[in-house]
């Protein structure tokens, strides 16, 4: 039995009928770093769930390890004047996850899923699931099918 976070990630998978591996890393898998590390893949393939705040709207952007969110890209994404990264405690509020643990399901007061578009490119991706030990690795289609994100360009060039 995973610990609660991780089951609604485990459920949320299974309901959607999502080929999906959850995987415990003992080691700490709270930054893109380390979770590339842990899974044994490139830094590009584990993608980070960043919470903005734009304007009223709080928008959860899925970006790859190896790239930095662009705010000003984020904020034109959904139509806003601006973007801010959500402190702890507004994380917390927008997606029942702590911040290193955020998955990208059942968001109970995200508007909006952005998939940087790059991400596409890999056969699977890893996500947080839950908790800073815990990781699923999926395809990004089926990622982006379970969150209804869409896809934009949203980092900063290299």
């Amino acid at each position: 039995m995973w610990p609660e976070p991780v089951e609604r990630v485990a459920a949320e998978l299974r309901a959607g009928a999502v080929e999906a591996t959850i995987q415990e890393f003992p080691e700490g898998t709270a930054t893109a770093e380390a979770a590339a590390r842990a899974v044994g893949c490139s830094l590009g393939e584990v993608l980070k769930s960043i919470v903005f705040v734009c304007g009223r709207s709080v928008v959860l952007a899925l970006v790859p390890g190896d790239r930095r969110a662009d705010e000003a890209k984020v904020a034109a994404a959904v139509g806003a004047d601006a973007a801010r990264v959500a402190y702890a405690r507004e994380v917390v509020a927008a997606t029942g996850f702590e911040p290193g643990a955020v998955a990208p399901f059942r968001l109970p007061s995200v508007d909006v899923v952005l998939l940087e578009q790059i991400a596409l490119a890999h056969a699977k991706v890893w996500i947080g699931a839950g908790s800073p030990v815990h990781m699923a690795g999926l395809s990004p289609g089926e990622l982006q099918r379970l969150t209804g994100a869409r896809t934009a360009d949203i980092v900063t060039p290299r």
